[in-house]
């Protein structure tokens, strides 16, 4: 019954994302929607790219096993970067008028900044993608009971993901996002409904969890604790920001004012609904204290779709597994879309300036197929947990694309010069950092790098910019 329910669903959503792609007729329907989205589309859209396998599977496994202290990064940090993106960000961005935010690096520097920071941008989706097709694999593997691996499953996955995206872009996106919103909130509500009644209540789950610390938020008073817990909380908060999924959902908006309340809409949205599969991960430990207690020690990502397979009934199974896909594919197929628009637009047209719309449109689906291959060929390889893939993704905006996008914005004095030394001196910091005492330094590595970055910008603006001596 699941497996057939899962099948259909898959189905009908290609279906839905293939309808959509009707309307893609240009690049600018391809890559923000024709700029024509309202604000319940804008908001569901903001959501779903965010809450993904992340958010079903990774906060809630780490929730069960850390607490709140281990969850800073997402959702708190990266609630607060929607946030900040809405208030700040979000006013510029659409009146530029730009299709990624490597536009913007070149109309405010230079070709090369604008190269530097696409390709870092780039990078940062490898980690978040492929925790999305792990996801993906996951559940397909759970619902055929063994029967289709993980690894078969990744790879189903992401056919099916890629189909839509690359016919339809962000109009297909947009639309399955605001339809699978619906049947995440509704999916997950009723399984912590049913969680509820088998434990005595929320609030005896909350009751364990606090007796048990996992409600604990700050960090033990020491400096090294409250450095690596700020250092979290920022990677996701400002290193998302440089994101192009971000761009595209903003500049995707019929009008400015639309752009700003999705994204306030869209965060709110996600930060209150991240703590709902939260609530049902721990839940587990209160069905099964010996069972689950053990499963979170040895593999934490297995503890919530055990749950719901042995111990609720068939439909909580299928509003379940209805849900985690429909949050895994918006996520994927967003972050999927956001790195090949920036890819093709900021570094391949650039090699091409020549290039019309009709060969960049193509180039942009070409882009999107190798670049689902390369993630998709990580995903099989790595063992990383589908959290960590996903909070390690920032770490290189954040000390590479960060301090040149806000300096741009809002500190006039900043020249192109500074930006080259803030990203050269930002990603130099971090990788030193990072092999020199990745496991033992005291402060975060990517901090480090962030703070270099800092300097780099600073320093670089104000020194004499050197110029060739003309020949006599």
């Amino acid at each position: 019954m699941v497996l057939s329910f899962v099948i259909v669903y898959l189905l009908i959503s290609v279906s839905v994302g293939l309808l959509a792609a009707t309307r893609v007729h240009t690049v600018k329907d391809f890559a923000v929607a024709g700029r024509s989205l309202p604000v319940p589309i804008v908001m569901a859209t903001v959501f779903a790219t965010w809450f993904g396998a992340e958010a079903v599977m990774g906060i809630s496994a780490t929730f069960a096993k850390e607490g709140l202290r281990g969850v800073v990064a997402d959702p708190f940090g990266s609630s607060l970067c929607l946030v900040l993106a809405g208030l700040f960000f979000a006013p510029r961005f659409y009146r530029l008028n730009l299709y990624t935010v490597g536009d913007y690096y070149r109309l405010r520097y230079d070709r090369r900044v604008e190269l530097l920071c696409t390709l870092c941008i780039v990078a940062s989706y490898l980690g978040w993608v492929a925790a999305q097709f792990k996801v993906l694999g996951l559940v397909l593997n759970v619902v055929t009971e063994g029967t289709v691996s993980q690894s078969v499953g990744m790879i189903i996955g992401a056919v099916i993901v890629l189909t839509y995206t690359t016919l339809g872009g962000m109009f297909s996106v947009a639309i399955l996002d605001f339809v699978q919103l619906s049947v995440i909130v509704g999916g997950l509500l009723y399984i912590a409904g049913v969680l509820s009644d088998a434990t005595g209540g929320v609030g005896a789950v909350i009751s364990h969890a606090r007796a048990a610390g996992r409600l604990e938020f700050f960090p033990p008073p020491s400096l090294a604790a409250w450095i690596s817990f700020v250092g979290a909380g920022l990677t996701m908060m400002l290193g998302s920001i440089p994101q192009q999924d971000v761009f595209q959902r903003i500049t995707s908006a019929k009008d400015e004012q639309t752009a700003v309340r999705g994204s306030l809409m869209g965060a709110a949205l996600y930060f209150t609904f991240c703590f709902v599969p939260m609530f049902i991960a721990y839940s587990a430990l209160l069905v099964d204290p010996v069972k689950f207690g053990s499963l979170l020690e040895h593999d934490a990502q297995l503890v919530l779709p055990t749950l719901i397979v042995e111990h609720t009934p068939l439909l909580a199974q299928v509003m379940f597994f209805g849900a985690v896909l429909s949050a895994v594919m918006s996520c994927s197929s967003a972050t999927l879309l956001a790195p090949s628009v920036i890819l093709s637009e900021n570094v391949i047209r650039g090699m091409i300036p020549r290039m019309d719309e009709k060969a960049l449109l193509t180039t942009m689906r070409v882009v999107l197929v190798g670049f689902a291959a390369v993630v998709l060929t990580i995903a099989l390889s790595s063992e990383s947990s589908i959290y960590k893939l996903v909070v390690n993704t920032y770490k290189v905006t954040l000390v590479a694309a960060f301090v040149p996008l806000c300096a741009g914005m809002f500190w006039k004095p900043a020249t192109t010069q500074g930006a080259l030394c803030a990203i050269v001196g930002g990603l130099a910091a971090w990788l030193g950092a990072e092999l020199v005492s990745a496991d033992h330094a005291v402060v975060p590595a990517q901090l480090i790098g962030l703070l270099a970055a800092v300097v780099g910008m600073i320093g670089g603006s104000y020194l004499p910019v050197r110029r060739p001596v003309p020949q006599s």
